[in-house]
């Protein structure tokens, strides 16, 4: 699929994801290997868009899970369609006929939730599955990807294993809320991403919002500048991208001590973390008070 880390990088770089050389040779690494990859790092450093460059370099389809506390197998995997299944006894017994148990259970009563069509992916690329932010989910489910993970398979009682043709390239991600199984951890490359420098914060935000100009630059140091300051919530690159916006939609050209303190809901979503910004704004500006 990729030559190597650097054809990566540019393919990713044509799908809009300035990567660096460590983020890049381990998302190559997974697609050479075909091995799932955990990607860790503070929330808004671009885990999640890291799985969705990869499908976009690699122009094939991307399945997503969301997880969350208490995410049942049956929301994840498959369920059956009691309501069809219902439908179907109901009609055999107008016609007075009988309904084997084998049909009732076959494949067209099944509902196929993500990872059941990422195994399913009929190729002839492999699908991307992202398993975002696995780390709020119960030890329970952690536990029960083991299998999928290191098998490219999982088993359906009534229809029985069902084996991916073209295993799927799992991403994993976690903003680390709590730690994870180290049985999970052995079936997978790892990565931290760390948050960008100020340039390449810069950069991504020209790419998202191409007449930011000086104030993408000035956006993205003051991000920079925030995330030094004791926040509940730091901001990401999400926030960066849109407080450049909202800067620029009040036809600012560059991010005055005025605009920040207009803007700051933008960037920060805790009253006390804008009231810090206000007080420190000088230093958050840095070089533009």
């Amino acid at each position: 699929m990729f030559a190597d880390p650097e054809e990566l990088a540019r393919r990713l770089d044509a799908a809009d994801y300035l990567v660096d050389e460590g983020t890049a040779t381990a998302l190559f690494l997974c697609a050479k290997l075909g091995r799932p990859l955990l990607l860790e790092g503070e929330a808004g450093v671009g885990k999640t868009e890291a799985a969705l460059a990869l499908a976009r370099a690699l122009g094939t389809r991307l399945v997503r899970l969301q997880c969350w506390e208490g995410i049942e197998v049956s929301e994840a995997l498959y369920e059956w369609s009691w309501a069809r299944q219902l439908l179907a006894i109901r009609s055999a017994e107008a016609r007075g006929a009988a309904l084997d148990e084998r049909e009732l259970f076959s494949a067209k009563y099944l509902i196929r939730r993500p990872l059941l069509e990422a195994l399913e992916h009929p190729g002839p690329l492999p699908a991307v599955l992202l398993i975002d932010e696995v780390d709020r989910a119960d030890p329970d489910f952690e536990a029960f990807l083991l299998e999928l993970l290191a098998d490219a398979a999982v088993t359906i009682p009534e229809l029985g294993t069902v084996r991916a043709t073209h295993p799927p390239l799992a991403v994993l991600t976690s903003n680390r809320t709590r730690d994870l199984h180290d049985a999970l951890k052995r079936r997978c490359l790892y990565h931290w991403i760390e948050f960008p420098s100020v340039e390449r914060v810069a950069a991504i935000i020209c790419r998202r919002v191409p007449q930011a100009g000086e104030l993408g630059i000035d956006a993205a140091r003051a991000v920079s500048h925030l995330r030094a300051l004791e926040l509940q919530k730091p901001p990401g690159i999400a926030e960066a991208i849109d407080w450049s916006a909202a800067a620029g939609a009040l036809g600012a050209d560059r991010l005055t001590a005025e605009v920040a303190a207009r803007t700051l809901g933008a960037v920060l979503k805790h009253p006390e973390d804008q009231a810090l910004a206000r007080e420190r704004l000088a230093d958050v500006l840095g070089e533009h008070p």
